[in-house]
């Protein structure tokens, strides 16, 4: 399907939105008024990220900025890493590393076809980065990867708002930690609301495949008071926790980390999921998009 004009209007500098029907319901980049090279990407009214063409190093969003400090803490600015993003999105993370970290190499893992091509056409990726796209299912393409090949693995899987089920389990998990190296971390976007089951239930299966957990949301969400994001962060290497609690706090929506027994606590006992019990996560209220 061609692409067609938005109906947001112009955004600065004569930008207007596109908006195009791809594989996960209809797409739109619309242009971000306060940033002259920014835009957002929305599927089917849920916002899925943000970029600025001139300035990737700006995460906008809550969770790509508490991701980027966990990216941050893996690895020092400059030395080039190795990484994997499980979502495509509009590339936004990929960019931040490829920013501040030249020379990277980097795999994007998105099933959505159409959605690659519209990104692509609307907002190129530099050609001289080393980030290779690949259309495909995340998990079926993180079985092809080889063993201890990535620095860090991000997750950030949604088909309809929703993470599918056979990327939340202990067998997933364990194909994670195969790929990464072996002082890699994962770092994970968890949506959920009250009573915040899910959650816990992802805390608990990454404690059944990683020695070493910590995860930053926003004290309302971790209270159960409203749906929002949780960035889960796992390891067999030692987690900057320190650091991490102090960057998030210091954000200006600040994040409270949860780590060690404060964690376990939280998880309150619950089993890990196999992906014979694996669900999808849940979907969000009508509201959160509003």
């Amino acid at each position: 399907m061609g692409r067609s004009r938005g109906k947001q209007g112009q955004g600065r500098a004569g930008r207007e939105a596109v908006v195009e029907k791809v594989d996960g319901g209809l797409a739109e980049l619309v242009p971000d008024r306060d940033r002259p090279a920014g835009w957002t990407l929305l599927v089917d009214g849920a916002p899925q990220s943000h970029v600025d063409l001139d300035d990737p190093g700006h995460l906008t969003f809550e969770y790509q900025r508490r991701i980027g400090h966990v990216i941050d803490l893996a690895a020092e600015r400059g030395r080039p890493v190795q990484a994997v993003h499980l979502g495509g999105g509009a590339f936004t993370l990929a960019r931040y590393v490829a920013a501040t970290r030249p020379r990277s190499t980097q795999q994007v893992v998105e099933r959505d076809g159409a959605l690659i091509q519209l990104v692509r056409g609307t907002l190129p990726l530099d050609p001289g980065q080393r980030i290779r796209v690949r259309t495909a299912d995340a998990r079926e393409a993180l079985a092809k990867l080889p063993d201890d090949w990535a620095d860090v693995l991000v997750a950030d899987v949604f088909s309809g708002a929703r993470t599918p089920a056979h990327l939340t389990s202990t067998e997933f998990l364990a194909e994670v930690r195969r790929v990464l190296r072996p002082a890699g971390t994962y770092v994970a976007n968890i949506a959920d609301g009250p009573p915040l089951a899910y959650l816990r239930g992802q805390i608990a299966t990454a404690a059944a495949v990683f020695p070493e957990l910590a995860l930053v949301a926003d004290p309302a969400v971790l209270r159960g008071k409203r749906f929002g994001n949780a960035v889960l962060v796992a390891s067999a290497g030692v987690l900057g926790v320190a650091e991490l609690t102090r960057r998030a706090a210091g954000d200006s929506h600040p994040g409270r980390v949860l780590h060690g027994k404060e964690l376990v606590d939280f998880a309150g006992g619950v089993v890990a999921v196999t992906d014979a019990s694996a669900k999808a996560s849940p979907a969000p209220p009508p509201s959160v998009f509003r």
